[in-house]
């Protein structure tokens, strides 16, 4: 049920897209590349958002997908928002190896002759904008959408929720970063939560919930749920920014590293002996390959890898576990435990 997406989704987006493109060319050629941008940005994501509202409000019930897609559109439009200013936070220029936002202006440009710096900004701004023009499409998809008062402001009362909470955690997420010793793994677990885990789990599934007119009870399972498996999502992730492969990740293994990310891998080797070992290559902004290897290493070998495995396993045996059968329908819940095991049985 969430490994695919209906094409409905596909073609909302493109709807949206196409609307407001016509509507850029009244205001120049360069807003009309902006919007080609933000179309680029959206493309070619794994839909979890919206697998998740439509898994959701199926299995409460709901039939009725052209008042269902919407919603989808609206999580998908969201996370886009945060992965822009997300690399604009980063000082990235491109993602997963392609030009983002940022780098796709960096280069226009450069091509109508600006300088560098010039250039610089107007990467910046593309890339803020773009992000606030999703947020804004977002917010508008749910507020204009054909149901009771009362539906629309739960759910509108989600969405901002989810921004609310999660700009808190990016910000916990930066500030972490220049701490010169290991947080705790609890301050790690609540970063992650916030961060990533409301707005790509939690929300997605209650608005879905919310639409089908699922009970109170029920939204509280499913929020348990999206919060733990969520987090379960993160914890693997961060294993996969330094253990993985990159070819199937799309993500360098030394950049977290580099960044002086603060994981639950650096918070359990921070109460190891091994520490010292693996302390002057953590922020280390030109690390090796070679260096960055020989961390990995120590990293292993104190324990700090399986620690995080088994952290993760337990997150995602403790969601499953919150899926109330007196108040998840079979069906949902079935696909809720096979998301809950995907998420950490993973290479990319």
């Amino acid at each position: 049920m969430l490994d695919t997406v209906p094409a409905g989704i596909e073609i909302e987006l493109a709807r949206y897209f196409a609307t407001a493109r016509l509507r850029a060319t009244d205001y120049g050629d360069h807003f009309v590349a902006l919007w080609d941008s933000l179309e680029l940005a959206s493309s070619g994501g794994k839909r979890v958002r919206p697998a998740l509202v439509l898994a959701a409000y199926s299995g409460f019930g709901g039939r009725d997908q052209t008042l269902a897609a919407p919603v989808a559109v609206s999580f998908e439009l969201l996370h886009t928002a945060f992965l822009i200013h997300d690399d604009v936070i980063d000082r990235d220029v491109a993602r997963r190896g392609v030009a983002n936002i940022a780098g796709r202006f960096t280069d226009r440009a450069l091509a109508t002759g600006a300088a560098a710096d010039q250039a610089g900004v107007w990467a910046v701004a593309a890339a803020i904008l773009a992000g606030d023009l999703a947020l804004s499409q977002a917010h508008r998809v749910l507020a204009t959408l054909p149901v009771d008062d009362d539906t629309r402001v739960r759910l509108l009362d989600l969405l901002d929720r989810a921004v609310f909470v999660s700009a808190a955690g990016e910000l916990a997420d930066v500030t972490n970063s220049s701490s010169r010793h290991p947080l705790t793994v609890a301050k790690i677990l609540s970063t992650l939560e916030n961060k990533t885990a409301v707005y790509s789990f939690e929300a997605p599934l209650q608005a879905g919930a919310t639409l089908a007119g699922a009970s109170s009870a029920a939204l509280g399972s499913l929020g348990r749920f999206g919060r733990l498996v969520g987090v379960a999502f993160q914890l693997i992730d961060d294993i996969l920014g330094v253990f993985g492969d990159p070819a199937q990740t799309g993500k360098s293994i030394t950049a977290d590293l580099r960044e002086g990310k603060q994981t639950t891998l650096i918070a359990h080797a921070g109460s190891t002996p091994t520490w010292s070992l693996i302390a002057p290559y953590l922020g280390k902004s030109d690390l090796s390959e070679e260096e960055a290897g020989r961390a990995r290493d120590h990293l292993r070998a104190c324990g700090a890898k399986t620690a995080t495995e088994e952290l993760a396993r337990d997150h995602a045996e403790r969601a499953v576990q919150a899926l109330d059968p007196q108040t998840i329908p079979a069906e949902l819940r079935a696909s809720l435990t096979e998301l809950a095991g995907a998420a950490v049985n993973r290479s990319h």
